[in-house]
């Protein structure tokens, strides 16, 4: 997610106005951009005047500008230096045809520069550019300021959160996740739509668990690529007190997930666990699941597809490692904390003291023999984004809640991976979440990032999101 980035750029121009500004902005945003390691796509000064957009003909020519470019911007920033053609913005987005998010900016006026010759009115042009865009049917972002200045760190800053809502937009509108295995008979909680994922272009791609395991089942421990991956899992986390037979296990699974991820160009999987992979196969898919999480190719348990979805989503926010986990225990008495847990399958970055082991719990019921490549761990306090997108499938929609808080090093003597989260409003939280529906899975991120995923998923992909 590091790699340089492209974003359309209109420079909006009106006649009446000093053309040395928008010769000014130019400057300015190829000087930001470079200092972000950003690539502009926009009108140099030979194909409009100034590089800027004020008539039909601008428009026509920066749309076509950005059609070469079709594949590369991620999304379009406009720039008003002054009040701007209202009209010439909104024309270049129809005839460009990008459906990429828009980022409006307006630069401030000085109000010792108030004459005719060095105002600028971009105050009220963006007002009309936005009041055109909306007329249009185009989606667009605004500033948190009305006007701010290029120059200004909080515009920096703004311009990378936007970034973020392009990664989170193209990656939503083309994902393709691969359910391995049946929903198991008693997590009614994580049914979904499919036909209502793949209306919003997130593709869900199924195998069934037999087909997997037995291709495991074919592999020997002599394999090359079973000893490869055996290599990979013991440099990835202590083995702990696992047996030799079932780290072969685990690493002949392994190598059919992967297998079955290139094969059909997966982005991310949610895999059958509870318990017919024990019963069946003699082991966990934890550990597989966390490396393919801390590779940004999430995995989620127990068929979760819209859990794993949501990893998905904070991952592209964030740029960071997500993990599914359970609301699942109050705190003591303090009503703004609760537990976070999972038998083992979180990404190594939430685990420092990472190690194979067990799932006691399952364990309980298929015989914890079987169930060693749970992970154990703790994790340490951090920032937190959590959140959970789900398809309301009475409803027809895809909704979310997201929300932020932190997770703490509070005393906290259990097993498997765990952690303590503290939340404003924990309760008025519950509430919420019992309330509409939702799943007792719940998706953490290390980051702070609820309010890109909010613009992203209620303004662009048109999903009914709550924030808390």
């Amino acid at each position: 997610m590091n790699s340089k980035i492209s974003l359309g750029v209109i420079i909006g121009n009106r006649d009446f106005f000093p053309d040395r500004l928008v010769s000014e902005a130019h400057l300015d945003i190829l000087a930001l951009f470079d200092k972000l390691n950003i690539n502009a796509i926009v009108l140099d000064e030979h194909s409009s005047k100034l590089g800027g957009v004020e008539t039909f003909r601008d428009a026509q020519r920066c749309a076509e500008l950005f059609g070469k470019h079709r594949d590369e911007i991620m999304g379009v920033l406009v720039v008003l230096p002054n009040f701007g053609d209202e009209r010439g913005v909104a024309e270049t987005l129809k005839l460009a045809g990008l459906n990429v998010p828009v980022l409006i900016q307006a630069y401030p006026d000085d109000l010792s520069k108030m004459d005719v010759a060095r105002r600028r009115d971009a105050w009220c042009g963006k007002i009309s550019a936005c009041n055109n865009l909306y007329q249009f049917g185009i989606k667009y972002s605004i500033t948190s300021q009305h006007v701010i200045h290029p120059a200004e760190p909080a515009f920096g800053k703004e311009l990378l959160d936007f970034i973020a809502v392009c990664r989170v937009v193209k990656g939503l509108r083309k994902v393709r996740i691969g359910a391995v295995g049946a929903r198991p008979g008693g997590f009614n909680t994580v049914r979904y739509s499919e036909k209502i994922l793949q209306r919003n272009g997130i593709s869900v791609v199924t195998v069934d668990l037999s087909e997997i395991l037995g291709n495991a089942n074919k592999l020997t421990k002599d394999d090359q690529v079973v000893k490869q991956r055996l290599d990979k899992i013991l440099a990835y986390a202590p083995k702990g007190r696992t047996p030799d037979e079932a780290l072969i296990q685990i690493a002949k699974l392994d190598v059919v997930l992967n297998d079955f991820m290139q094969e059909n160009a997966l982005d991310a999987t949610a895999i059958q666990c509870w318990t017919s992979l024990q019963q069946n196969y003699g082991c966990n898919v934890c550990t597989s699941m966390s490396i393919m999480s801390e590779n940004m190719l999430p995995s989620a348990c127990e068929v979760d597809v819209t859990g794993t979805l949501s990893m998905y989503a904070m991952q592209l926010a964030s740029g960071s490692p997500s993990a599914l986990v359970d609301w699942n225990n109050n705190y003591a008495d303090d009503e703004n904390k609760c537990v976070l847990f999972h038998c083992g399958n979180w990404a190594k970055s939430f685990l420092p003291d990472i190690e194979m082991s067990t799932a006691p719990i399952l364990g309980t019921t298929v015989g914890e023999e079987n169930t060693y490549g749970a992970l154990s761990g703790r994790t340490p306090a951090s920032p937190l984004t959590f959140g959970r997108i789900s398809t309301d499938d009475c409803k027809g929609i895809i909704k979310a809640y997201i929300g932020e808080g932190e997770l703490t090093d509070d005393a906290l003597n259990t097993f498997g991976n765990r952690a303590v989260a503290k939340i404003d409003n924990m309760q008025g939280l519950m509430q919420y979440v019992c309330r509409n529906g939702f799943e007792h899975h719940v998706v953490m991120n290390a980051s702070k990032t609820a309010g890109i995923l909010k613009e992203a998923m209620e303004n662009y992909m048109g999903w009914d999101v709550y924030q808390h």
